[in-house]
Formats: C-alpha cells, sequence, structure tokens
C-alpha cells in the first residue's frame, strides 16, 4: 500500500491502482496471465497494454482521485484531453511507475503511477511539449514519482524547439520527508531540474499553469516562466505550506490566505489570474498564438480581415483638453490594433486581438500582446486611472518582464506613451521604485526588436524620457496633438522654480492668480508643435492615422528587420547560451 498526503493534510493509506480495478471501470478486461506463445512477443505487447490501461483510467474508489474531484478540480489526464488537440497526445514514459508482483503466481498484482505525466502533443495544430502533475499520488511530492521525468522532458522540448507547457499541482516533485525513509539517509538538495527549466527559458516558450496548491519545487518552476496562471479560489502558491508556516513563524493561515490569488495575482509572482481551469487553458493556447516555437523562427502570422488602413473617428477625442481628466486606455489600444470578426458568429460580433498580461498587478502599467495586419506585437502603455499612470515599483517590473520577453521571443513593441514619471512620495521611496525603474530603462535601452513610439499625451523627466526616446533617437516616433513633455509636469515645475516669489504673496488668493498668470505665459512653450519647429518631434500625427502608420511600420519590421536580427541570433546559437532575465 502506498500513502498518498492531500497538501497540507493527514498521510491516509491509499488503495494502489490496479490493472483489475482501471478494467473493470473502463470494460476493458486483460487477461489474467501474460500468455507466451514462444514465438512472438504478443505477450510483452499485452503487458505494456496491461499497465498503460491501468494508469490512463481513473479509479473512482481511490481516495487520491476522490479528494481531487471533490475540491473541483479535474483530473490530470481530463486536463490533457481539455488543453491538447483531441487525439493529439503522445505520452513519453507511458510505463513509468511502481509494479507491485504477486511473489505467488508472478503477475502484476497492483501498479503505482508516476506522479507527473509528460509528452507530445499540439495546439491548433502547433507542436508542444506537456508536463503535467498528478496530485492524486502522494500530493505530487518525489517520494511518488520517478526520478528525472520532468527534467528530462523539458531537456526534450528544449533540444526540438517546442514550446514547454507545466500543468503545476502539488511539489511537482519537491522532497518529502517520506524520502528519508525509503532511501535510509537524507541528502543534500538538488537543482531538481530547475537548471533545465532555466535553459530551456532561453530557447523556447515556457508557461505554466497553477491548479491546486503549488508548493516548493512546484513555486520554483511556476516563476521560471514567461508566462504563468492561477485559478482563481482553487489554486495557491507558496515556498512552505501551513503547516511548515505555522511550525517556523508561528502564523496559523490558510492555503488561501497564505498563497492564494489576492496575494500572487496582486504582487506580480504570477502575471494572469483565470475563473477556471478551462479559462487557465484558454488564457495558455491565447498566450502562445503570439509568440513562436523558438527564438529561432519568426513570431507566427495569422491571416487578418481588418484593414490596414482603417482610421477610428473616436481617436480625435479619446484624450481629454483638460489634462487632469483620464480616458480608457484599453479602449484606446482596441482602436488601433486588429479587430476581427468573431469566428462562426452571425451577427458579425466584433472582438479584439489585445491579449492582457499582469491585468491584476502593477496596474498603473499595461502591457499584453496583439496584432496588426496579422502580425504579432507588444503592447506597452501606461493606465492614467490608476496613480495617474506613474511609474511605480510594481509597473515598472511588470514593464521590464515585458519588454525583456518581447526582445527575447523577436516581437516588435508598439509603445503608447502617457507618462507622468516615477511615483513619488515615502510609499514609492519606501517600494525602492526608482531602483526597479532602472530595470525598465535599461530593458528598453538594450532592447534590439523594432519599437514604434507614439507620445499620447505626458512624457515627463527620467521615467518618460525612457519611454519616449527608448533607443536614444534609433527607433520610429511619432506623438499626437495632445502630446505634454519636458522635465518636470509645468504646474509642479513652476512651484519649484517661483516658490520664492508664490510664498512671498500677501495672501492666497493672490498666490492663486500669480500661479494662474504663470502657467498663461508658459502656456504656449507647451504647444508641441513649438517643438516639432525646432525638430524635437519628429511628426506630430492625425490620432486617426496612428494605425494605418502603424502597420505600415509592423509590415517592414517583419519583412525586413526582423529576418536579418534571426539570422545572426541563429549564427551565433553555437557559442555560449544567453542568460535570460527572469
Amino acid at each position: 500500500m502506498s500513502a498518498r498526503k492531500k497538501e497540507g493534510g493527514d498521510a491516509t493509506d491509499t488503495p494502489p491502482r490496479t490493472a483489475e480495478s482501471a478494467a473493470g471501470e473502463s470494460d476493458v478486461h486483460a487477461p489474467a496471465r501474460d500468455s507466451d506463445d514462444g514465438v512472438t512477443w504478443k505477450h510483452a505487447v499485452t503487458k505494456i497494454r496491461r499497465i498503460q490501461q491501468t494508469v490512463a483510467t481513473p479509479n473512482s474508489t481511490d481516495p487520491g482521485y476522490v479528494r481531487q474531484k471533490q475540491n473541483g478540480k479535474l483530473w490530470v489526464r481530463e486536463r490533457l484531453d481539455a488543453l491538447l488537440d483531441e487525439g493529439s497526445f503522445l505520452e513519453v514514459g507511458s510505463l513509468t511507475g511502481k509494479p507491485v508482483i504477486d511473489e505467488k503466481t508472478g503477475e502484476m498484482k497492483e501498479f503505482i503511477p508516476a506522479n507527473m505525466i509528460i509528452g507530445w502533443g499540439r495546439l491548433k495544430g502547433r507542436k508542444v511539449f506537456v508536463t503535467a502533475d498528478d496530485f492524486s499520488v502522494r500530493g505530487g511530492h518525489a517520494d511518488g514519482g520517478i526520478q528525472g521525468k520532468a527534467a528530462y522532458g523539458e531537456a526534450l522540448a528544449t533540444q526540438h524547439k517546442v514550446p514547454i507547457i507545466r500543468l503545476l499541482d502539488g511539489s511537482s516533485g519537491g522532497g518529502s520527508v517520506a524520502t528519508y525513509l525509503s532511501a535510509g539517509a537524507t541528502y543534500i538538495p538538488p537543482l531538481a531540474g530547475l537548471g533545465q527549466s532555466m535553459t530551456a527559458m532561453t530557447t523556447v516558450p515556457v508557461v505554466s499553469a497553477l491548479l491546486g496548491p503549488v508548493v516548493g519545487l512546484g513555486s520554483a518552476k511556476a516563476v521560471t516562466s514567461h508566462f504563468s496562471v492561477m485559478v482563481k479560489g482553487l489554486s495557491q502558491l507558496f515556498a512552505a505550506g501551513p503547516p511548515v508556516v505555522k511550525q517556523a513563524t508561528y502564523e496559523d493561515l490558510s492555503k488561501e490566505a497564505l498563497g492564494g490569488w489576492e496575494i500572487h495575482g496582486r504582487n506580480g509572482t504570477v502575471d494572469n489570474v483565470a475563473a477556471s481551469e478551462l479559462d487557465a487553458f484558454r488564457q495558455i493556447k491565447t498566450f502562445l498564438s503570439f509568440l513562436p516555437s523558438s527564438v529561432f523562427a519568426l513570431p507566427p502570422v495569422h491571416p487578418s480581415s481588418d484593414a490596414a488602413g482603417r482610421k477610428e473617428e473616436e481617436l480625435i477625442s479619446i484624450i481629454p483638453r483638460r489634462r487632469a481628466r483620464t480616458y480608457d486606455i484599453h479602449k484606446l489600444i482596441r482602436l488601433i490594433v486588429d479587430v476581427d470578426r468573431t469566428s462562426g458568429s452571425d451577427d458579425g460580433q466584433q472582438e479584439g486581438s489585445f491579449f492582457e498580461i499582469g491585468e491584476t498587478w502593477g496596474r498603473s502599467v499595461v502591457t499584453g500582446f496583439a496584432r496588426l495586419q496579422g502580425m504579432p506585437v507588444g503592447v506597452l502603455s501606461s493606465d492614467c486611472t490608476v496613480g495617474g499612470g506613474a511609474l511605480d515599483a510594481l509597473g515598472s517590473q511588470k514593464a521590464a518582464r515585458f519588454v525583456n520577453l518581447c526582445d527575447h521571443f523577436g516581437i516588435p513593441l508598439l509603445n503608447l506613451v502617457d507618462q507622468p514619471g516615477f511615483a513619488i512620495g515615502s510609499t514609492a521611496e519606501r517600494m525602492a521604485t526608482i531602483r526597479h525603474g532602472a530595470a525598465i530603462m535599461a530593458a528598453l535601452y538594450h532592447a534590439t526588436v523594432p519599437i514604434f513610439t507614439v507620445i499620447l499625451r505626458r512624457s515627463f523627466g527620467v521615467a518618460g524620457g525612457a519611454l519616449s526616446d527608448s533607443g536614444d533617437g534609433l527607433n520610429t516616433r511619432v506623438a499626437w496633438p495632445s502630446a505634454d513633455w519636458g522635465s518636470l509636469p509645468l504646474e509642479g515645475g513652476i512651484e519649484a522654480a517661483y516658490k520664492r516669489q508664490l510664498d512671498a504673496a500677501p495672501s492666497p488668493a493672490a498666490r492663486e492668480k500669480m500661479m494662474k498668470d504663470l502657467l498663461a505665459k508658459f502656456e504656449d512653450v507647451r504647444d508641441p508643435i513649438r517643438t516639432a519647429n525646432v525638430f524635437g518631434i519628429e511628426e506630430i500625427i492625425d490620432p486617426r492615422n496612428t494605425r494605418p502608420l502603424a502597420c505600415e511600420w509592423i509590415s517592414h519590421a517583419y519583412s525586413d528587420l526582423l529576418p536579418p536580427r534571426l539570422i545572426s541570433r541563429q549564427a551565433s546559437s553555437a557559442g555560449i547560451p544567453e542568460k535570460y532575465k527572469l
């Protein structure tokens, strides 16, 4: 008998999965003995099929399987069916597990499957590699698994240059004290396949879905990804679970309070939050649809029915004339990027191509993928409804991570700038905002992908300079008539520059009048056309022309700029592997 243990729960005796129980549930009855005709290998094939049938068929009486269902979770093979194209999964290591042989008959009387499944599959016809934890077997701990399976799978996928999808549930092969007894000794903890994971990230897209309590090694895998998504109310993430935390820090916390989506969906540990497992799979499919299968290929281009010359009248008025008023940046993005008729729709309903990454954290910054003429583009902007759009610590981390991702996989950037500057104040200083801000400055400066910058409204200070002049003058850049820029916002700058005069005013009313007079004096100077007169901005455009110009830029990028960049990368691939910035 094996002891299966739910994460954070009590150990229970769990009946192993047997060939007989599996066959009984699937109406597939294997022979009691594997008869050998002495000529063919049919007896060996029969034995192989019996094991494969055992592990592929759920045992409804198994406590681990029952708990999985009681917790509202899909079984591991149901997850594979829901994620991948129908019938496309080809398992690697389908016979891994622990057979128990009857000493009297020599027959296999039970089989304990490995708690991780790996193999090839397809997403919309595109080849991928999947590693999936089976939490119903020892909560995914190492003592219920076969060592090296996940590491082998990730190394194999890297060698074959296909994306890796991890379905995480439990510790994903991480350690358990129960291993000490079976091994007869303790051990120095190994890197446990994370080396292969980090190597994989330099070459192929790596995505992780958190589909239950993800702890220890599993949590390390979750963050060693280009994209991660957790399911609201179903998944949690922590370095150590509640029992260990209680022993160490005396905090008595539930899994959700310790590492639920409200924690990690808001601090940037996990990129996105999903409403269900199926929603998580949908997000993974969408994310991968924008990325090439490896850094040695161009991003996939899809057919688009949206005209490159489309001009949206709403863009001429979407930025309010009053500078203090806000607007909807998500709507602005949707008006520029591809909009295609929903597949199968009879009413002509439209859907945008924008897929947001990091919606629930670092919310002053907006990042995500979209398409222009069917060609993938990364979108970077800010949300003026959140902290005025100022670049804070989390927003800086989010922006830097996204720019590095786009640069790594050769996805051009559509950079929509409305940046008032770095967040200021005591909270911003405590959060080391300027330290994290340097990361996005460096990411943009060192990026080698084409960048099309549109200055929508504000561009102030160091943060504004980093976003508006990301290539040090070597990228395409235009501005809207609503643009407003400078070392400091005019209102705050006047307060600083004329502080003595303003403070010397005889009354508050006189001070306010002096401030208004000063603002009026500077109003003509802040007109962006004045900047264009001295070639301080290359071009000021009609906002309605933004999409046609962006489509012209992306077409040139994919036909003339990205291919030579790719050739250069392929030529240098024999050297030392580049490091990927997590």
